[in-house]
């Protein structure tokens, strides 16, 4: 029997309001997360490494003035390194690799007083939009366990939805916070670029569309985590100017009236799907209601022009990636222990020229510049989150054609295919083509430029899967979504809704 049955009740910023006022020890709330862990974890799979003795000695010895003291937390485990304890990266190769330092927003995160429980599934190396590992296997929707978390923080967003942490680190490369957050029914927001640490590799994440955060239950959470991370990092490509105020101080400010432009073009041959329709048709109504100006306007920009400059630099530094393991590992224990798609698109980057490179870098400049302009003149671009409500898990899996194609592609024939440009390219689009049909490229544009955006869960289908809605900010403008965020929040309060599991476990006299 749980020891604490309104846990789930509570964001993180509440959890230490009653650590406070003396209602509740640290420690006793690190083991009501493990209890819930250990009883939810085996149906959902979103956790995969177990750091618990670790735990209850942090909890004993909380950091008394920290933002988050004595809160329940987990790390994504990719890039977010923490010193003696093993980041697969989701992949069989680096399943027992150990990193020797801490990454700096975890450090961020320690100093935050965060009680960090273990560590989430992800896709290998973050390249997927859902979290379906081979190392480790798929982690599931709390909603409903038939269905994908999402990814590539799918293991982040599962554990928060399910109530097992209030909160969870994310990284979010073309989506990887706000798409889960949308699987997930959770507020998913990727900062701008520069605005959190990236280091102490300072490899750019990326090319600097990678953004670390993390996805939580209640706008506050996101902005007070924001407050605690965020900020100047030496050595780090990429800097940002400070918010005016405490971003907590944002979420209870009135956003004003704002004009905001909305779209649901169709892209890659695919309408968006009715669900996905319905969310966004629903948020403008609740738009304006509260008074906002909301018009039907579409960017200067096609989703297949920046799908593909994306997926070239995404393939590029995949490619360096692997290539990087390669030196470390070998070839062959590379080739045997890497996911197939991952080798295909190494196959594919190494055939890729400079002049590719910088083209594509090229055309993010002038999507950036059209994303400025038409954000000069709306407050805030809203799109749905994704073009489709959340997949069923194994959906998105290569099927036998596709994986002769991926085999093909990384033989010596498929050098000599890719000797030609125009091969190169086509191989390009067909690999975009399968998640783009399913997914949509609503969120890349955000990477692509660096602007700031949000997934909001204001809508859930008539399945009862959630289906989130985006909105994008001018660059540096985070104040602005999340006086936005705390207003829809407080019109349409979604912090209240529990997944299926939840409602199924509490029935069972164990939890």
């Amino acid at each position: 029997m749980t020891s604490f049955p309104d846990y789930d009740r509570y964001d993180g910023i509440g959890l230490v309001k009653l650590i406070k006022d003396g209602d509740i020890s640290s420690i006793e709330l690190c083991e009501e997360a493990i209890s819930r862990a250990e009883k939810l974890n085996p149906k959902l799979n979103a956790i995969i490494t177990t750091m618990y003795d670790f735990a209850r000695e942090e909890a004993k010895h909380p950091m008394k003035d920290a933002k988050f003291s004595g809160v329940p937390f987990l790390l994504k485990d990719v890039h977010h390194a923490l010193k003696g304890f093993t980041m697969s990266s989701g992949s069989a190769l680096l399943r027992n690799y150990v990193p020797e330092y801490d990454a700096e927003i975890v450090n961020r995160f320690k100093r935050a007083g965060l009680i960090i429980l273990g560590k989430t599934n992800t896709p290998e190396f973050k390249l997927t939009a859902v979290t379906e590992p081979e190392a480790f296997g798929p982690t599931r929707n709390p909603w409903n366990l038939d269905y994908s978390c999402g990814g590539s923080s799918g293991g982040s967003a599962s554990s928060v939805a399910a109530g097992i942490v209030p909160m969870a680190s994310a990284t979010d490369e073309g989506g990887s916070i706000r798409i889960p957050a949308s699987y997930c029914g959770l507020f998913g927001l990727k900062p701008s670029r520069g605005r959190n640490p990236v280091g102490p590799d300072f490899d750019e994440e990326w090319d600097g569309m990678s953004h670390s955060h993390v996805v939580t239950r209640s706008v506050r959470d996101s902005a007070a985590m924001l407050d605690a991370i965020s900020g100047f990092e030496y050595g780090a490509p990429y800097s940002i100017f400070n918010n005016e105020r405490p971003f907590i101080e944002e979420v209870s400010m009135e956003p004003g009236n704002l004009k905001i432009a909305f779209h649901m073009r169709p892209a890659y041959g695919r309408k968006v799907h009715p669900e996905c329709k319905k969310a966004v048709e629903h948020t403008c109504t609740l738009l304006e209601n509260l008074g906002h100006i909301v018009e039907d306007a579409t960017p200067d920009y096609q989703e297949e022009d920046a799908a593909l400059n994306w997926f070239i630099i995404i393939i590029g530094n995949a490619a360096a990636l692997v290539d990087r393991l390669i030196q470390a590992y070998g070839i062959s224990m590379v080739r045997s222990n890497l996911e197939l798609p991952n080798i295909a698109m190494y196959s594919i980057g190494t055939q890729l020229k400079a002049l590719d490179f910088v083209k594509a870098k090229r055309r993010w400049r002038h999507f950036g510049r059209v994303m400025d302009q038409m954000l000069y003149k709306y407050d805030m671009l809203l799109t749905p989150t994704l073009g489709e409500p959340p997949v069923l898990v194994g959906s998105q899996q290569p099927g036998n054609k596709d994986r002769f194609s991926m085999k093909l592609i990384s033989s010596f024939v498929g050098k000599l295919i890719l000797s030609s440009k125009k091969q190169t390219y086509a191989i390009l689009e067909e690999f975009l083509q399968n998640p783009m049909k399913d997914q949509m490229p609503f969120t890349i544009i955000a990477n692509i430029t660096g602007q700031p955006a949000m997934s909001v869960p204001l809508y859930w289908s008539k399945d009862g899967l959630p289906c989130g809605v985006q909105f994008i900010c001018r660059y540096g403008c985070e104040a602005k979504l999340l006086r936005l965020a705390g207003q829809l929040e407080k019109a349409q309060p979604w912090f209240g809704k529990k997944p299926s599991i939840l409602s199924e476990m509490k029935t069972d006299s164990s939890l």
